[in-house]
């Protein structure tokens, strides 16, 4: 079965909002042959409407490069309840909020490689109280931002378990973690 993969980039005191204004700096050349290497084995891309809109806006327009290209040619899942229509980037679709877990289920039951989820939000939370989130890859950056958009909230709260560290040149550290509920284990007290 496909694993469902977060990955959302942190700041050390737990902050992901504006990344393109903190994380740049520190993008090492072994950092992005990862990210290049998690993205390639990903065949399709699931996010929340707030970050498939803001995307959808930039990614059309960008290319050349691997892993731009590959972005951009495989599926892309928006879920949302208020979208009617895709926005006009390559093979997108739209999963309505109130068929999330039984569209996502579905989608994992598919053959295909893993499906990659770009932030961290309700999305993520409801994919973890459903079992159907399979890992966190949490990229913290030696950055202190003092205030913003928290990494987690308090419908985040549940059980996870460590599978992983990945330290990069830059200083930037991968953390990946398995929820407890993921794979159908009983879901996590909280």
């Amino acid at each position: 079965m496909r694993k469902i993969i977060c990955s959302t980039y942190a700041t050390l005191d737990g902050f992901i909002d504006d990344p393109h204004l903190w994380s740049m700096q520190h993008n090492s050349e072994d950092a992005m042959a990862y990210a290049l290497e998690l993205t390639l084995g990903c065949d399709a891309l699931l996010l929340g409407r707030v970050t498939y809109e803001g995307m959808a806006q930039a990614w059309p327009n960008m290319g050349g490069n691997p892993y731009a290209d590959h972005v951009n040619a495989i599926a892309k899942y928006a879920v949302s309840s208020t979208l009617d229509e895709p926005a006009d980037w390559n093979n997108s679709s739209i999963i309505p909020g109130d068929r999330l877990v039984a569209e996502v289920t579905e989608l994992k039951r598919r053959p295909g490689a893993d499906i990659l989820i770009w932030g961290c939000g309700r999305l993520t939370d409801d994919l973890a109280a459903h079992g159907l989130l399979d890992e966190y890859r949490i990229w913290i950056y030696p950055v202190l931002k003092g205030e913003g958009e928290p990494l987690f909230r308090k419908e985040s709260a549940g059980a996870v378990e460590l599978t992983g560290t990945r330290t990069f040149d830059s200083g930037v550290v991968v953390l990946t973690y398995r929820p407890a509920t993921a794979g159908g284990d009983a879901p996590a007290a909280g």
